[in-house]
Formats: C-alpha cells, sequence, structure tokens
C-alpha cells in the first residue's frame, strides 16, 4: 500500500468547495488502496485536526491521518489581508512544511497538492509529486514550468482550457493529464427529482471578491411567468438580508427563497425539490470565463436536474455540456428564452453519470500518480 501525503493550504472544516473537494478525493482516494496523510496549516481558530470531528463534518467513514501544522504568521483569514501578505504567508508554511515532509518522510511517498509553492519546494527535493491545477497566475505558470522540469513531477489540469493556455508557452514534458471535477454519487443514489419550475443555485454568492452577478439572477426570475421560483443556497447573513429587499422590489419575495450554508450531506435533498439547475458568474473574472469547472454542475447532473448556464467557453468545456441551455451574460431576454427552451431538453443518463463521479476520478488520479 503506497503512502499518499495530501499537502494543502487549505482550512478544515470548512464549507468551501475546494476543501469539499480534498475531502472527497481523499476518500475515494483510500478506496483505491491509498494510505492518505492530510496536512494543512493551522491558521482559523475554528480549524480541527480530529479525525472524529471531520469524518462527521463531512459525512465520511473512511480512516486518514491528520496533521495540522502550526501557522504562527499573522495572516488570518485571507480575505482580510493583500495578495501580496497572503503569497508571503504561503510561502514561508509551503518551504518550511516540505523541509518538514522530506526530513521524516520516506523517500518513496507520493505527494498530491493544490498548492504551487508545495508543488514548486517538493519538486525542487526530486519528491514524487502531483499538482492538481485549478487556476492561473503568472507566478503560478513560472512554478509549474520550473517545477515540471524534474520528471518525478506531474499534473492534473483542471480542464483543457487551463492545459491549452499553459501549453502555449511552456512544455508539459507529457507529465500531466486533464481531468474536471466530479461528483459523490452516494448522495444522490436516493435522490428523487421534482417536476416543478423551481430554479435553484448552491455556492458562495461571491467569487475572488467579485459577484457573481445574483442580481441579474433575481430580474431574471421577475421576468419569468409567475409558475417559476428561485432558491439560493449558500448566502451570508448579510446576504441573504439583501436579497430577500431586493426580491420585495421586484415583487417576486413570494417566488424566493434564500438560505445560509448548509452541510454538504444535505446539499442532494435539497437539489430533490428543484427542476433547474443554473452556472452563473461575472466575466470580471478570468477564472469564471475559462477555466472554472464548478462542484455545483456535477451536482445538479446528479440531482437529476437541467442546467442553465451563462455562455462562457469554461461552461461551454465541461463534459456532457449537451445537457447545459445556455444564456448570454446581462440579457434578460437571452435568460427567459433559455429558461423556456430548457422544458424539451433530456437529463443524463444513470450510465452517463458514472463517467462524472469522483470514484472514477480518483481512480484516474491513483494511475496517474503511480505511474
Amino acid at each position: 500500500m503506497s503512502n499518499l501525503n495530501y499537502v494543502t493550504y487549505q482550512s478544515f472544516p470548512a464549507s468551501t468547495a475546494n476543501s469539499i473537494q480534498t475531502i472527497s478525493n481523499i476518500k475515494y482516494l483510500i478506496r483505491n488502496g491509498l494510505k492518505v496523510t492530510l496536512y494543512f496549516p493551522l491558521r482559523e481558530k475554528e480549524s480541527s485536526t480530529h479525525l472524529s470531528e471531520l469524518k462527521e463534518y463531512y459525512s465520511v467513514k473512511e480512516n486518514f491521518k491528520v496533521e495540522g501544522i502550526k501557522h504562527n504568521l499573522p495572516f488570518g483569514k485571507v480575505n482580510i489581508f493583500n495578495r501580496i501578505l497572503f503569497l508571503i504567508s504561503h510561502l514561508i508554511w509551503s518551504y518550511s512544511i516540505v523541509n518538514k515532509l522530506v526530513k521524516e518522510r520516506p523517500s518513496s511517498d507520493l505527494y498530491l497538492t493544490r498548492s504551487d509553492w508545495v508543488f514548486y519546494f517538493l519538486s525542487k527535493k526530486n519528491s514524487n509529486v502531483t499538482f492538481e491545477c485549478h487556476q492561473y497566475t503568472r507566478l503560478r505558470k513560472f512554478l509549474i514550468n520550473q517545477s515540471l522540469k524534474k520528471k518525478t513531477s506531474k499534473i492534473i489540469f483542471l480542464n483543457s482550457n487551463l492545459k491549452d493556455d499553459y501549453e502555449d508557452k511552456y512544455s508539459l514534458h507529457n507529465n500531466y493529464i486533464v481531468l474536471h471535477n466530479g461528483v459523490d454519487l452516494e448522495y444522490y443514489s436516493s435522490v428523487k427529482k421534482d417536476t416543478g419550475k423551481e430554479i435553484v443555485f448552491v455556492g458562495k454568492l461571491r467569487r475572488f471578491n467579485a459577484s457573481r452577478n445574483i442580481s441579474f439572477l433575481l430580474n431574471g426570475i421577475a421576468s419569468l411567468d409567475d409558475k417559476y421560483t428561485l432558491k439560493i443556497i449558500g448566502a451570508e447573513k448579510s446576504e441573504k438580508k439583501e436579497l430577500i429587499e431586493l426580491s420585495k422590489s421586484l415583487g417576486i419575495e413570494n417566488r424566493v427563497i434564500v438560505l445560509e450554508r448548509v452541510r454538504y450531506s444535505d446539499v442532494a435533498r435539497y437539489l430533490s425539490s428543484s427542476s433547474i439547475g443554473i452556472l452563473i458568474n461575472s466575466s470580471s473574472n478570468e477564472h469564471s470565463t475559462s477555466y472554472t469547472s464548478p462542484l455545483k454542475y456535477f451536482e445538479y447532473l446528479a440531482a437529476g436536474l437541467k442546467v442553465l448556464a451563462v455562455d462562457f467557453p469554461s461552461h461551454r468545456s465541461l463534459p456532457f455540456s449537451q445537457y447545459i441551455e445556455f444564456y448570454t451574460e446581462e440579457n434578460i431576454q437571452s435568460f427567459v428564452n433559455a429558461v423556456k427552451n430548457i422544458e424539451n431538453m433530456k437529463t443524463i443518463s444513470k450510465g452517463e453519470l458514472s463517467y462524472i463521479s469522483l470514484e472514477k476520478r480518483a481512480s484516474e488520479i491513483n494511475k496517474f500518480i503511480n505511474f
């Protein structure tokens, strides 16, 4: 049984999509026969290294080791510090944890990380490390290029747009694969789909400090027949208040439900009462337009929902995009037409769902990192 050290600059437990994806990856990598240890910085008051607490929070049964590494730098929550301070904090922690791991762990260990700095420093140590790349910065491109010069370094791109963008400038040395996100089908095995006219959005209402343009969504609902309703899951308290006030001003308060964050294990149940899932973002962020592979998309498909999405290259590149009805950003009439057109669309089949399962994804990762 191979040892896999999953090293990440994230906080646990947390309801963010990236932390959910990490734990889901670990769950299925363990089922693929890997012995996993999770390493992360203790940079939040709520951070916990108690396995029982993490298992309960994420509703997983698998056992793995948890190592929380003290992070004494005065950079707590990322969103209250500027980007430069965060990069410095990330760099110092990564350098420290890599030196610790190289000294304490066998040289035969495998490493998987979502941290570009961890990837870079482990590559310099000739460790067998794989980096899961979800987005780009100029610095990240440089670090990837330097790291991939080592034969023991590999990369997983979240979509083909990321891979193509990188390959335009640098060589990948064939040390890569492209793997979209996926969904844990175990949560959706007994979900019954509603046949109503409810549109649902699940997730944070802001991404990279930019609005997802939920106000447009409410205006879109106001332009539809009264039979259409909207459910928003994941709002902060202040956002919930603002959205309720906006829905009242539009005269649709009886057609809009705004919920705060729910446990990941409960998401399937909330989606089951809807009929359409929506992917909405702002073109002000390049990650949203070109590189995202949102977990919510795969959750919508698993719940048997039809999918409505703003027309971005990132959404066009998603697997099974033939099940998506696209609309033009900031265009109410395009949105209304898309909602009407989606009624005639088919939903994904059970056989096709197996191709977007996290179980299958973990199997591909296991093969790749052991190659």
